[in-house]
């Protein structure tokens, strides 16, 4: 009888003696999941997020990016390398990285590659290219590429064929915030100076 009482204080034993290893584990940081990311990005604080973890990501982040090649990961991976978060600055690599994401269509990917071209970080400015990633992401719903995107129609960029989309992509565009919302009210009366009477009335239409 007394053996088997034996028995599991000494298991006990084994488990407390366990326990730094496990309290380690408790406290590593976990991984974010692929919407926790996206939510990250849509708020640009997805570069502040890994600051706050202490880099204690990096490898799973760069092995989501480059092997597993996830659009959200080689998105912030990029931007990590782009901006020496975390890891030694290589521009040239982050660059690429940031194509890949755009190029499997990730909206935030696109609308910064689109707004890196128009503003020359990075790369050369380059309004043709601007517009062909922007447009992308404002059809994807970005509202921020929708902005930019109208904003370089009404500066005399891209085709007039474009101002009834770009008018109804802002048209039916929805945000909380009163300078957005001031911008965008801004930007419709421009491109309506642009259009007859008939498309703009076209382009309040509900979206079907």
């Amino acid at each position: 009888m007394k053996m088997l009482l034996i028995l599991p204080v000494a298991a006990l034993l084994s488990l407390l003696a366990s326990s730094p290893v496990t309290a380690q584990q408790a406290d590593a940081v976990q991984l974010y999941s692929q919407d926790d990311l996206l939510d990250l990005i849509k708020t640009n604080s997805h570069l502040r997020q890994v600051r706050s973890d202490d880099c204690q990501l990096v490898q799973d982040i760069e092995a989501r990016a480059d092997i597993m090649q996830l659009p959200a990961y080689q998105f912030l991976y990029g931007d990590m390398l782009a901006y020496a978060v975390c890891v030694p600055r290589n521009v040239e690599r982050g660059w690429d990285l940031m194509l890949q994401s755009a190029a499997q269509g990730l909206p935030e990917a696109l609308e910064q590659v689109g707004r890196y071209y128009h503003i020359g970080r990075f790369v050369q400015v380059d309004i043709d290219k601007a517009l062909v990633y922007l447009h992308e992401a404002a059809a994807m719903g970005n509202l921020n590429a929708k902005l930019r995107y109208a904003q370089l129609l009404v500066d005399g960029y891209g085709s007039p064929v474009d101002y009834e989309q770009s008018y109804r992509w802002l048209h039916h565009a929805i945000s909380a915030d009163a300078n957005t919302h001031a911008r965008i009210t801004k930007l419709l009366q421009q491109l309506a100076k642009k259009m007859p009477e008939r498309v703009v009335t076209n382009a309040r239409r509900p979206v079907k």
